[in-house]
């Protein structure tokens, strides 16, 4: 048994893939075998099975009941990193960061060497004087608000605004493979023992009112990276429920997840753990399908 041609060799997850890949499955035809078809076809393995994973994950939810045509927006481009043949480094150009984990559906990967000590402890000399009551977005008006759940200080960065945040942000562009111009300003964010942020998503409701003035701005968010910039004695790691996965806090790692559509189908939810013990210093940067402006 032969599957059909792909319609596409490109490396971009299209709808016309994604309406592939549910063609093939009611054909009867087994997720090894469609993986295996995108391979011959020109497909990078990672974006194949990631792309394949989520198609039917999302179409088996709407099969049964739990996504629905209306509440089930169609997926997009998302970071991709280059993780064929499980490589145990990355170089980004001006340095070699290391693949600790790598999660395929949900797409999670924790890198590790991302930051140096040295550039832990610039960005967190350089937002310390400007740290204020963290503030999330206002989903009601598209502004901003403080939000009961997240218990933080924060500030942010405007896009290479500083020798270093210019270098981590070139850096970070190299190893997900997408623009600079497409990223949020560097946020940084401090934890002090007790702080912590409840599970959430980083996308943006398409139901809420103001999330059309959000995004005006450069699109949907499309993938979050969670730099750990020092290491809280106990307490303070990443966790995303629904996958059972926690990250612990690594000075100079950094935990990435992509999601290529507005909806808990994509399980990316996740939250930060409460500090038991010590202080915990994070920067975070948030991309977009576009350029953010």
């Amino acid at each position: 048994m032969t599957t059909t041609d792909t319609p596409s060799t490109t490396q971009a997850v299209t709808p016309e893939l994604r309406r592939w890949i549910i063609d093939q499955a009611e054909a009867g035809f087994a997720a090894p075998v469609i993986l295996q078809a995108m391979i011959d076809a020109g497909w990078r393995e990672d974006t194949a099975a990631h792309a394949m994973e989520a198609t039917l994950r999302s179409h088996l939810a709407q099969a049964t009941g739990n996504g629905t045509g209306s509440d089930m927006p169609d997926g997009v481009e998302v970071p991709m990193p280059a993780l064929d043949d499980s490589p145990l480094y990355i170089d980004v150009g001006d340095r070699q960061v290391h693949v600790l984990q790598v999660m395929t559906s949900p797409r999670v990967v924790v890198f590790g060497n991302l930051l140096s000590d040295a550039e832990c402890d610039a960005l967190i000399a350089e937002a310390s004087p400007r740290m204020k009551r963290s503030l999330t977005v206002a989903i009601k008006t598209g502004g901003e608000e403080i939000n009961a759940d997240r218990t933080s200080d924060g500030m942010f960065f405007s896009r290479g605004e500083t020798p270093v945040v210019q270098a981590l942000e070139r850096r970070i562009a190299e190893l997900v493979r997408w623009p600079v111009i497409n990223g949020e300003g560097l946020q940084v964010l401090h934890y002090p023992p007790g702080a912590e942020y409840k599970p959430h998503y980083d996308y943006f409701d398409p139901t809420e009112p103001g999330t059309p003035t959000i995004l005006k701005r450069g699109g949907q968010r499309v993938a979050t990276l969670v730099i750990y910039l020092n290491e809280p004695a106990r307490g303070g790691g990443t966790v995303f429920p629904d996958i059972n996965l926690t990250v612990a806090p690594k000075r100079g790692n950094a935990v990435f997840f992509s999601y290529d559509r507005p909806h808990p189908a994509t399980r990316t939810l996740h939250g930060g753990c409460p500090v038991i013990e010590g202080e915990k210093w994070i920067a975070t940067k948030w991309l977009r399908e576009r350029e953010f402006t």
